[in-house]
């Protein structure tokens, strides 16, 4: 048997059981997350991720800045923009010709944060 076969027989449950009272307690809950995913869906995108992670660098950046950073035109880092904050993660302020973006909340900040120093533990735990 080839490890692959080995490791999916093993992580599988041998018989059908479970915890009625746990399931439905819990069943009724996750439902809570519906709307996240689109979140997670912004976020997915790795020109969108260096955008909000650079924001987390520094709070605000204008739509030139994030085109220097990210190496793209001001028409594409402003369409990365525009989604980040027609998602509600990322929001704007207008100063005279320029634009300047910023992270819409702490905890957008927080969840790339977060996220980063967790991709940075898990290439450390290969070495």
């Amino acid at each position: 048997m080839s490890k692959d076969a080995l490791n999916a027989a093993n992580d599988t449950c041998e018989v059908f059981c479970y915890d009625e009272e746990k399931v439905n307690r819990i069943k009724n809950r996750v439902e809570e997350v519906n709307g996240v995913e689109l979140l997670f869906k912004a976020l997915a995108d790795s020109t969108r991720i260096k955008i909000a992670y650079a924001l987390t660098i520094e709070k605000e950046l204008c739509v030139c800045d994030v085109a220097n950073i990210i190496g793209s035109t001001t028409a594409t880092a402003s369409h990365h923009l525009r989604l980040l904050r027609n998602m509600g993660l990322a929001k704007y302020r207008k100063e005279g010709k320029l634009v300047f973006y910023s992270l819409a909340d702490d905890h957008i900040n927080q969840l790339v944060s977060v996220a980063m120093i967790h991709t940075q533990e898990d290439a450390t735990v290969g070495e």
